[in-house]
């Protein structure tokens, strides 16, 4: 049987909640048996924290941790809230009204070629705001789960750094 360590593929199943504004626990998120989360233990670029939380566990093993802001994408940054010209989503010299609609994420890169994701807040006469912070950041987040399955990485997913067949990257 594998352990959960350094460059094993991991299987978890899992419910993500957040504490909302009144301290509540709101489901935000759940990876069930008919599509669980697959990763590269070490590779997979979730939060230091969540990984050490899973470390040494065993197929079948279950898990119950939380992570602070801090602990995983960080505080809310108001820096993070950006005014783009709205030309720069003119296609073809029209604005794509479907894809520019408020609470959409869109792939976005920055001036050194930084590829990112960022939400429509708000639409303007010359400007969109963009917020450019992860989803989570500024929440705690509680995760409760099951380690479905380890098993070795091949050399091919090793030399990618990330999980190739069911739940992974197909080429």
């Amino acid at each position: 049987m594998a352990t959960i360590s350094d460059n094993k593929v991991v299987t978890i199943t899992y419910d993500l909640s957040v504490t909302d504004e009144n301290q509540e626990k709101v489901l935000v998120e759940s990876a069930e048996p008919d599509s669980p989360m697959v990763f590269l233990f070490g590779h997979s670029g979730l939060p230091e924290e969540f990984e050490a939380q899973l470390n040494g566990k065993n197929p079948g093993d279950t898990f119950q941790f939380s992570l602070t802001p801090e602990q995983a994408y960080g505080d809310y940054d108001e820096q993070a809230l950006v005014e783009i010209p709205k030309e720069v989503f003119l296609i073809d010299g029209k604005l794509d009204d479907e894809m520019l609609q408020i609470g959409n994420f869109l792939p976005m890169a920055d001036n050194e070629g930084n590829h990112m994701q960022a939400k429509v807040v708000s639409i303007g006469e010359t400007a969109v705001q963009m917020d450019f912070n992860h989803p989570l950041a500024g929440m705690v987040m509680h995760f409760v789960g099951q380690v479905q399955d380890v098993r070795e990485a091949t050399a091919e997913e090793l030399d990618h750094g990330h999980v190739h067949g069911d739940g992974g990257h197909q080429h």
